[in-house]
């Protein structure tokens, strides 16, 4: 039984990344004490999150490290995975996606946490088929395994104010129109990685299912007017330094294993 306190804390996965960066900024927005596993070498990315959050060193493909990194926490946000694989080092598409999500739920099991949220990814035709398989294998497993939890069919994401090419603006643009929008472009046109973070945190701080799969609309019905049009509160704090990475629409989610 989790007290007031383990109410409030949340572990999440990928610190030092874009995306789980941007998604513990949020959760640290909406009150939650939050927790971030950090892979060795990617601490100094944190910047002045480091500050607001407890981290650890912890490497999601290797099970051993994630030994009780979870206890105690009400919630677990995986963000782990690449959508850029290299096969010919052992990087495959199933070993970076479909093995970190397999560790993480068993990690929640083991330790007793009561929900996870599972960063996914919507189906859409410029995505590999081998990424999106495996993503798939990790929502199957977590149902497999027994975790409750809510999995986040994401599109991909980008900065506002980045730069990005007129392919993905138009795509943006389109997604309500018919009959772009019926063929499911309202779920795959890229979004602003705040209204995904913003979301994500607090599905993760509501602890229910609503529904077991999020998607973009969905998303964004968990943000206000204000917030999807960009005048909210920002949740990156001030001392949060951009990202090592390029903003770009495809910026992997996360990180990718050591050779």
């Amino acid at each position: 039984m989790l007290n007031a306190t383990s109410r409030r804390k949340v572990l999440v996965t990928g610190g030092g990344t874009f995306l789980g960066d941007q998604i513990a900024a949020a959760l640290v927005a909406e009150g939650a004490d939050v927790t971030l596993l950090v892979r060795a070498g990617a601490e100094e990315r944190l910047g002045g999150l480091a500050e607001r959050v407890r981290w650890t060193i912890a490497d999601v493909w290797d099970a051993a490290s994630l030994r009780g990194r979870a206890r105690g926490h009400a919630c677990v946000v995986h963000t782990v995975g690449s959508l850029t694989a290299d096969p010919a080092h052992g990087f495959t598409h199933h070993r970076l996606n479909f093995v970190s999500a397999r560790n993480v739920a068993n990690m929640c099991s083991s330790d007793g946490v009561p929900f996870m949220v599972l960063l996914s990814s919507a189906g859409a035709p410029w995505l590999n088929r081998q990424y999106l398989a495996a993503k798939r294998e990790a929502e199957g497993y977590l149902v497999r395994v027994g975790v409750s939890g809510v999995v986040v069919r994401a599109p991909l994401t980008y900065a506002r104010g980045a730069q990005r090419p007129l392919f993905w603006r138009m795509v943006s643009a389109l997604r309500h129109l018919p009959p772009l929008g019926w063929l499911g472009l309202h779920r795959t046109a890229p979004m602003p990685v705040d209204v995904l973070a913003r979301a994500v945190a607090r599905v993760a701080m509501s602890g229910r299912i609503a529904k077991p799969v999020l998607y973009a609309p969905d998303l964004r019905a968990l943000n206000t007017r204000e917030e999807r049009d960009g005048r909210g509160q920002p949740t990156r704090p001030d001392s949060l330094p951009t990202p090592m990475e390029t903003l770009t629409d495809d910026i992997p989610t996360g990180f990718r294993p050591r050779k």
